[in-house]
């Protein structure tokens, strides 16, 4: 996920969520929170607690976010936001939780004449290898209901459309053939297969370290007969360090009727 990714889906993700964004540079975004927003991603409760105690007048955060730390000279003005870090991963936690599964319709209005619709079946995944290292990604994957076409990249093929929550007058929304299980199948499907076809020399990367840092716990120990309760549990901490590991977790998903 690039800076800019980042920085287009938190400008999507405040709109969304009605925080006035006060100034947006493209680089660097700056935003007020609203009350509710301050407590879901800022970790204050015993602020927000004494506030609800004592009735005092409620001051939410105003947050400098930098998306493209090389496009700013001081970098502690602000809040450096990227893929992975944890105030992304705050966002990604509270979308989910507001927004797990929607149903849009892409906005026809200025047409004279009836527009059909198109059903599509978006989920949005998180791919995350582990070992010693860690690295995520996001693949947005959306599949046609009428003919099962899948499409990568759903999420930014429909990013600047004008998008509403209710059917759009001259509207007519073709009911869907595919039904939205078997599509979370296929996509399921595509999903391990994206997986399958990446580049996993990272995982037999993580397997060399992990066996020079064994070697090297081995030494430590090479003379003595009976290795102590110490030594098994180093060995296994090296273990759980090292050991390849991928995780699959859809972030959320949804219907999009569009033209």
């Amino acid at each position: 996920m690039y800076a800019s990714q980042v920085h287009d889906y938190l400008r999507t993700f405040f709109t969304e969520t009605n925080c006035e964004i006060v100034s947006d540079e493209g680089f660097q975004l700056t935003v007020q929170l609203t009350i509710d927003m301050d407590k879901k991603i800022m970790n204050r409760p015993f602020y927000w607690q004494y506030i609800e105690a004592t009735d005092s007048e409620p001051n939410p955060t105003r947050l400098m976010l930098i998306t493209d730390r090389t496009r700013i000279q001081n970098q502690f003005v602000g809040e450096v936001i990227h893929f992975g870090s944890g105030r992304l991963n705050q966002i990604f936690k509270a979308t989910k939780e507001l927004g797990s599964f929607v149903q849009m319709y892409e906005d026809v209005a200025g047409t004279d004449n009836q527009t059909t619709l198109t059903p599509y079946f978006c989920v949005n995944y998180k791919v995350s290898y582990y070992c010693d290292q860690t690295k995520e990604k996001i693949h947005s994957l959306g599949i046609n209901l009428i003919n099962g076409d899948i499409e990568d990249n759903f999420h930014e093929s429909i990013c600047n459309l004008n998008l509403q929550s209710n059917i759009p007058e001259k509207a007519f929304c073709l009911q869907y053939i595919i039904k939205p299980s078997r599509a979370l199948e296929r996509l399921d499907m595509m999903i391990q297969n994206i997986i399958t076809q990446d580049d996993h020399s990272w995982a037999e990367e993580a397997k060399n370290r992990w066996e020079k840092e064994l070697e090297v716990l081995n030494y430590f120990y090479k003379d003595t007969e009976e290795k102590p309760e110490v030594y098994e549990i180093e060995k296994k901490g090296l273990e759980e360090r090292f050991n390849p590991r991928i995780k699959v977790e859809i972030i959320n998903g949804g219907i999009f009727y569009l033209k």
